[in-house]
């Protein structure tokens, strides 16, 4: 791994200071806006500028950072940063799918961030705040409203949408004027910051997302259900322990409120006078100013619900006071109360005139408290019980409130973790990973081309990746590897081209031996040679034998072609090179070197323990003598059961033997040899063959030229 320490680099140190701009402009933009009451906002113009030049995490950056700091004068800040957010985000993707050259284009833009931000603001000021936000807003709705009597929901959102899209104009302007200002040169290095090798072009980035499209779970897919994951279970956790917080402290608030409620009614109440109050109800003395005393300690008192004297009997228990509001007479002096399960239990410990517990109703956020205390006159008898009633439930709506601004304030967060986790798993994973994978690909299929390899090596080197982890040792280990194995290929290729040349050069010469002893067979085996690859590249054009006639297949025929008749050092000289015509006999000695060629090639076959290139040699040197319809020699082959190589060698061989002299024959024209070789199609010669050779007759032309027989 590179060694070298690779600290926060020029570019970086530009995108961090460029967020810092943005988020300072933002703050003082909105600071003049609340200290001047200006009806517009003005606190997106930086966010704007970065999202543009250095894309989605730089951007919704600076709306956090800008929302978080505007809460030293505007606490409210903290609700709305989910807004800027999505402007951001918002500004980043429209700046890289259209951008803001055309008017139309900056008109769309205008009309899209502020419905975007209008809707979402309207929606906060609804569940957070119970209507506009700010003051003079409020009071256009109010004017607007006994005007025209719209709904104030209706007019906030239109007032909403109208500041939004005059907000956003002005800030596009502004942000535009400021994009024209800073130099192109610090645009491209926010926008390059973030690569941790060689910044890919959208070319690249195409490519590569072709190359993993086969991949089922992506890292980055992985990386950011993980966050995901992970953001929400914490954004639950904590809304759930805040809400279980308020509720256990709002359960020891109205414990404390119903105690002290009971303390203050005792003190106000006559003991002497509850067998009166019982009996005569309104009509007794001071009943009326102790009931109303009784009232106001309820109202006064947080969490009470009511406050109720009662006086146990074996019979039942019986009203004496109760601060609900009775119209139907039900809680009136001297009536009957049902009592509940949990009020029939505690119903002998009252008739002593013992301490009791509370009744507590303890549901999902639904807490409910009857405090009992026996009340004693100055004789220490109980002559009555004091029921303090405390509920939670007016604390609901309170803890749906903190629910709401606790979720509009993590939401922007949530959002830039997020993206924080796909941009960083993007540029420091997915990025090195995916380039170093489809280098090494193409490094894999470039085969033997050496070039193309040395090529492939070169760019693989040219990623750079500079993520200072693993990743990156991975990547240079890649590299040495790479590099190692072109370089074994190179010396590999050397050795094969030098054994190649060895094998040429002792073919030529055993095939100089042979032709040597024959006395007019000038050139023949160059010749021959030249015409099996006339014919094999016919074929291959014609689309003929093409699962045959692969690149190593041609080569090895065309290399052991001038063995075909290496049979022939067998032979004596007295038939090999007679003059006249040969007797029967003789024509039998001549037709042996088929098999001798074959019987030589099999003994080097076995020397070398493979075929190789020399499989095709002894096909050819065994059966280019065999015909298409199975009257040639040796083992008298027909059609295709005849090797390919010998068929391609049989038309070189005769149509050679034609257009050449000899001591028995003068050499043929040009067209009488054609004419023998297309007769032959079909009888001696495989009919494809000999197409192909008829359709390359310029090439074949050129042969005769370059021998001086045309």
């Amino acid at each position: 791994m590179n060694q070298r320490k690779n600290p926060l680099d020029r570019n970086s140190m530009i995108r961090v200071m460029t967020v810092l701009v943005g988020v300072l402009v933002n703050v003082f933009m909105a600071y003049v806006v609340h200290v001047t009451g200006l009806p517009i906002y003005l606190d997106t113009i930086g966010t704007m500028v970065v999202a543009i030049v250095g894309g989605i995490f730089p951007g919704m950056m600076t709306a956090v950072l800008t929302n978080t700091l505007c809460t030293m004068f505007s606490a409210d800040a903290i609700f709305f940063t989910f807004v800027n957010t999505m402007i951001a985000l918002f500004t980043a993707w429209f700046a890289k799918r259209y951008g803001f050259k055309k008017v139309r284009h900056v008109i769309i833009y205008i009309l899209g961030a502020g419905l975007i931000s209008a809707a979402l603001s309207t929606v906060i000021q609804l569940l957070i705040f119970g209507g506009a936000q700010r003051t003079e807003v409020a009071r256009a709705i109010e004017v607007y409203w006994e005007a025209t009597g719209i709904s104030r929901e209706i007019l906030l959102t239109i007032i909403t949408i109208l500041l939004n899209i005059f907000d956003k104009w002005v800030s596009l302007v502004l942000a535009l004027i400021a994009l024209h200002i800073i130099p192109e040169r610090y645009k491209v290095a926010v926008q390059v910051s973030g690569w941790k090798q060689r910044p890919l072009s959208e070319e690249d980035i195409e490519s590569i997302s072709k190359w993993d499209r086969d991949v089922k779970h992506s890292i980055r897919n992985r990386i950011t259900f993980l966050l995901t994951g992970i953001s929400m279970a914490l954004v639950i956790i904590m809304g759930f322990t805040g809400i279980d917080l308020f509720y256990s402290s709002a359960i020891k608030t109205a414990t404390a409120s119903a105690k002290s409620a009971t303390g203050f009614a005792m003190s106000i109440m006559d003991k002497s006078a509850m067998d009166e109050y019982l009996v005569n109800g309104t009509k007794a003395e001071n009943y009326l100013e102790t009931s109303s005393m009784l009232a106001k300690i309820s109202d006064n008192s947080q969490y009470v619900k009511c406050i109720y004297v009662f006086l146990p009997t074996a019979e039942g228990c019986y009203r004496i006071f109760h601060t609900t509001d009775d119209t139907s007479g039900v809680y009136r002096a001297g009536t009957k109360m049902t009592l509940s399960k949990e009020m029939e239990a505690l119903l002998p410990d009252m008739l002593d005139g013992k301490m009791v517990d509370p009744i507590v109703s303890n549901g999902f956020y639904n807490w409910n408290m009857t405090l009992l205390t026996p009340v004693y006159d100055e004789y220490g008898q109980c002559v009555c019980y004091m029921a303090v009633e405390v509920t939670l439930n007016s604390v609901n709506s309170e803890v749906h409130e903190i629910v709401t601004k606790i979720l509009m304030s993590l939401a922007g967060f949530f959002l830039l973790i997020l993206v924080t986790g796909m941009w960083m798993s993007g540029f420091l994973i997915v990025y090195p990973i995916n380039s170093i994978a489809e280098s090494v690909d193409a490094f894999v299929g470039a085969g033997l081309n050496q070039e193309s390899l040395d090529t492939h090596v070169r760019k693989l080197r040219q990623l750079d990746i500079r993520t200072e982890d693993e990743i990156e040792k991975m990547y240079h280990s890649i590299c040495q590897m790479a590099s190692a194995t072109a370089e074994q290929m190179r010396d590999i290729r050397y050795y094969a081209e030098t054994t190649t040349k060895m094998q040429s050069g002792l073919i030529i010469t055993m095939a100089d031996l042979v032709e040597n002893r024959d006395s007019d067979t000038g050139a023949h085996i160059q010749k021959t040679a030249a015409y099996v690859r006339i014919v094999m590249e016919g074929l291959k054009k014609k689309g003929y034998y093409l699962e045959k006639l692969t690149p190593k297949f041609m080569e090895d025929v065309e290399m052991s072609a001038p063995l075909h008749d290496v049979g022939k050092i067998n032979i004596p000289d007295a038939v090999l090179n007679k003059p006249g015509k040969l007797t029967p006999e003789e024509y039998e000695i001549m037709k042996t070197h088929t098999t001798m060629g074959k019987n030589i090639m099999e003994k080097a076959i076995s020397t070398v323990r493979g075929e190789g290139y020399l499989k095709e040699a002894r096909n050819m040197a065994a059966y280019h003598h065999e015909r298409w319809d199975g009257k040639g020699y040796p083992e008298g082959l027909h059609g295709e059961i005849i090797p390919l190589s010998a068929r391609i060698m049989s038309v070189a061989d005769v149509f050679d033997a034609l257009t050449s002299a000899r001591v028995y024959k003068p050499a043929f024209p040009l067209d009488e040899a054609l004419k023998i070789i297309q007769e032959g199609a079909g009888t001696q010669f495989d009919p494809k063959c000999v197409e192909a050779f008829m359709e390359c007759l310029p090439e074949v032309k050129q042969v005769l030229r370059k021998y001086h027989q045309l």
